[in-house]
């Protein structure tokens, strides 16, 4: 397919904000992919591969510029100032091939394959001369392309698409265009894309127009989904109303989650951003292999570090850095020791558990999980009715220094990537957030150099979009004994910067972090509405996607809910 055609569907989704429209543009196109073109749904969410693939475009604004300024004949000089004038290197990149002087010898009719197959090779260079082979391959696609095609391909090297697709977006478009919208195909087809994210793969069967062809679709060992996520209750009370009685609850660990698949000797284990994590982890291996039965599952969990000496469980910030850490592993795992509590089982000796309830499931674990405390061990859990014995479960777990309990209903079954109303979180009343960082301004005194006031945002209504609701600037220096420092933030977020204004930037949406405040405030200042009195920084969230933060409905919904007379109001 030519590239130019996938360019105008994009401009024509950009150009609505209006799901039903979208989907019904998006069908209309769906209707004309072939299976040869079936690859096109990785682009359609400015990907290369499915979501769960490791291999990533991984293109940085400076080489993007780079590959503008000699794709277009224009010094570098003029592409920062135009990015700066206009913030979006694709608009940038639309506006210079525009205006290029002349088309060069080599331009020839860009595809949808060719770009594929451009892109597909950039994340497999290494070593020597990468930056220009890299550099390269994208010049050769913007030397061949249109202003138009030359937007959205930009867009699609740095991650920043803009066209306000989201997967259930798709997922409609498919049912409208080959099942006329049939609430039974919607639901099958989600459930197909639920155990494979790998919307090519689920197109491919969609479009024989056969519903029983989806329920061929089952989970993978190996392959990562994503996790099933709770909803908030203010306390047990409304917790056992949203839940039902009796109801299984949890202890909420102040860790990570870890999924975790193994089949025969081979353990993989995923993050809840299916990142691949099992080199960083490899105590957690052996653990699994020795006190786990069972040739092949699929385990959910909570990674949770603990103090060597004490045994007291440690804080999320504490173990972040094991997450991320690609070299002395031996070293971080003897420093930074952490136990595993399994909660859940999706997949147990060849078949799938996900559609069982959640009673029976627990059931499982407790029996395939042998307990060793402070290495793994089965979620700490009661099956209880009564108000007063899920209360002083309850402060066990917050005197176990966990952030509160999960309540679950015992018929439920695993819904991955779903926030469900099935599971619940309740926390003491302290307020907090994840939010995503947006801008940034440059301390003074000894904080010269360094960013030292950050514009905190949240999801608006709109796909894309992002809403400031406050600034902070507390709370880091308190974090320096766990790696976190002013410097260390500033250096994460200077490759994101996308323009500078005095000692104010604006910076790419990509920096999740967790934050405490005192209360939410109505604000003409932020163009949410919205203020957050006193924020405070937490922790770093690195498992956590720009999709999983705080939206705007979110923050209104917190705002009803706080009390006037809490006592910082």
């Amino acid at each position: 397919m030519r590239y130019k055609r996938l360019a105008e569907l994009y401009e024509s989704l950009s150009a609505t904000t209006k799901r039903l429209e979208k989907t019904e543009i998006l069908s209309k196109f769906l209707r004309e992919v072939d299976n040869e073109d079936k690859e096109i749904l990785y682009l359609l969410q400015g990907d290369i591969y499915p979501e769960y693939s490791e291999k990533k475009i991984g293109i940085s604004s400076q080489l993007a510029i780079q590959a503008i300024s000699k794709a277009t004949g224009t010094e570098k000089e003029k592409v920062v100032k135009e990015w700066k004038s206009i913030g979006d290197l694709g608009k940038v990149a639309e506006k210079l091939t525009k205006e290029k002087k002349q088309s060069t010898l080599q331009s020839h009719v860009l595809t949808t394959e060719k770009v594929l197959e451009n892109l597909r090779k950039l994340p497999e260079l290494i070593g020597k001369g990468t930056v220009n082979k890299k550099l390269a391959l994208i010049t050769e696609l913007l030397t061949s392309a249109s202003p138009v095609e030359a937007l959205y391909l930009i867009r699609t090297c740095i991650g920043d698409l803009r066209i306000g697709v989201q997967e259930s977006t798709i997922r409609d478009a498919m049912a409208r265009a080959f099942f006329e919208e049939d609430k039974e195909a919607i639901d099958k087809i989600q459930r197909a894309i639920d155990r494979t994210n790998d919307l090519s793969l689920v197109f491919e069967m969609t479009k024989t127009k056969k519903l029983d062809k989806l329920k061929e679709v089952h989970l993978e060992v190996g392959k990562p989904i994503k996790v099933m996520l709770a909803q908030k209750a203010k306390n047990i009370k409304e917790g056992f109303e949203m839940v039902g009685k009796p109801c299984g609850i949890e202890y909420k660990y102040d860790g990570f989650r870890l999924l975790i698949h193994k089949k025969g000797k081979e353990v993989i284990l995923f993050t809840r951003r299916l990142e691949n994590v099992t080199k960083q982890f490899p105590e957690v291996v052996e653990y699994l292999n020795k006190y786990v039965k069972g040739n092949s599952f699929i385990l959910d969990s909570e990674a949770v570090g603990y103090d060597k000496k004490t045994k007291e469980y440690q804080s999320f910030q504490h173990i972040s850095q094991r997450i991320r850490r690609k070299y002395d592993i031996e070293k971080m795992q003897e420093e930074l020791p952490i136990e595993i509590n399994v909660f859940d089982v999706l997949y147990f000796n060849g078949k799938s558990q996900i559609d069982e309830p959640f009673e029976k499931r627990a059931k499982l674990v407790r029996e395939i999980v042998k307990s060793q405390p402070y290495k793994i061990i089965s979620s700490k859990m009661i099956i209880t009715d009564d108000e007063t014995k899920a209360e002083k479960f309850y402060k066990n777990a917050l005197n176990d220094q966990q952030e509160g309990i999960m309540m679950k209903s015992l018929n439920a079954i695993y819904q991955p990537g779903r926030r469900v109303g099935q599971m619940i979180k309740v926390k003491p009343e302290e307020r907090d957030l994840d939010l995503v960082i947006t801008g940034a301004e440059y301390g003074t005194g000894k904080r010269s150099g360094w960013m030292s006031s950050f514009i905190l945002s949240c999801k608006g209504n709109k796909p894309g979009e992002f809403l400031e609701i406050g600034k902070m600037g507390t709370g880091i220096k308190e974090k320096e004994e766990e790696g976190m420092s002013f410097k260390e933030l500033t250096e994460k977020l200077k490759p994101l910067i996308t323009s500078e204004k005095g000692k104010t930037v604006k910076i790419k949406p990509k920096v999740v972090i967790s934050v405490t405040y005192q209360e939410i405030q109505r604000s003409p200042n932020y163009n949410s509405g919205w203020a957050l009195r006193f924020p405070r920084f937490v922790s770093l969230r690195p498992d956590k996607p720009l999709s999983e933060i705080a939206s705007l409905k979110d923050i209104e919904k917190d705002f009803s809910d706080q009390k006037r007379n809490w006592r910082y109001g």
